[in-house]
Formats: structure tokens, sequence, C-alpha cells
């Protein structure tokens, strides 16, 4: 989780959204990533995608194999890509700030860990504070009162 902090760090540090992630596979680090939305411009690089993009093209067997670390709870789009690639186990830094689909990865026979950190919920609860637009626009909610909608 250390490590996936560090990405979080580094994420702020570029002007980005405070999340990192790390995936491992019997003890080895094959990615590491944060969130690069912002810095980007893409529509979905959220860390965990980032961190298995960086982790690249590896094996079906690898992924079960794998542990995939987060500093915050994965959205639908990430954890549904955990689902796809049947990663076994995941690692997540906290949740109170923002809660995934939880009760449905593990129904799909992913074991959660919840470490309830306080430094990922200090990072994320300053960040909130500090940009709501950008968080809101991160999770995909709308904040503004008379936005124009497609």
């Amino acid at each position: 989780m250390k490590l996936a902090f560090e990405e979080a760090r580094q994420g702020l540090a570029e002007g980005g959204i405070p999340i990192g992630s790390v995936l491992v596979i019997e003890g080895q680090v094959v990615g590491r990533g944060h969130n690069r939305r912002v810095q980007n411009g893409s529509a979905i690089l959220h860390a965990e995608m980032d961190c298995l993009e960086n982790a690249g093209r590896l094996r079906p067997a690898d992924y079960r194999r794998a542990v995939l670390y987060s500093t915050l709870s994965p959205c639908d789009m990430c954890s549904g890509t955990a689902l796809l690639y049947r990663i076994p186990r995941i690692v997540i830094g906290e949740n109170r700030t923002f809660r995934g689909p939880e009760d449905y990865v593990r129904s799909r026979g992913v074991k959660l860990e919840i470490l309830d950190d306080a430094e990922c919920i200090r990072l994320m609860r300053e960040f909130i504070a500090a940009r709501p637009e950008l968080w809101n626009e991160d999770i995909g909610e709308v904040q503004c009162v008379g936005q124009a909608s497609a």
C-alpha cells in the first residue's frame, strides 16, 4: 500500500486526483499507476486502469495470482476490470470518502481487504474539500444546478 500511496501523492503533485494503485504478483510489483484523467485528458485513466496498463499484457494465469492495491475503493469501471481479469484479491486503502461496488465484487468471489488507512482518508478528504468539482467529474457526479446536459 505504501507504493500505491506514493503513486497517489505523485498524481496530486501533477495536478491530478490523488489515487494510486499497484499490481503485485507473488511479491513482485508488476505495475503501478495513478489517476491521470486530468493530466492526460482521459475519460478512463483511473489509478487502477493506469496501473494495469503499465503492467502491460499479462497472461490470464498471471492475473489470477495477482493482488491489486488501491488507495481508494475501486469504482464500477475499475472493479469491472478486476473482475474481467479475475484478480482474486484487492487491498483497499480506504472506502470512507468513496465506496465502489464492494458487495458485488465480493459476491463474484474476490477477497477485499479494507485497511481504513488514516493517510489515505486524509489525502482524499483534503482533495475533495479543495477540488469538489474535479472530484465529482471523476466519479461521474453532476454538481452544479443549471449545468447543460446532452
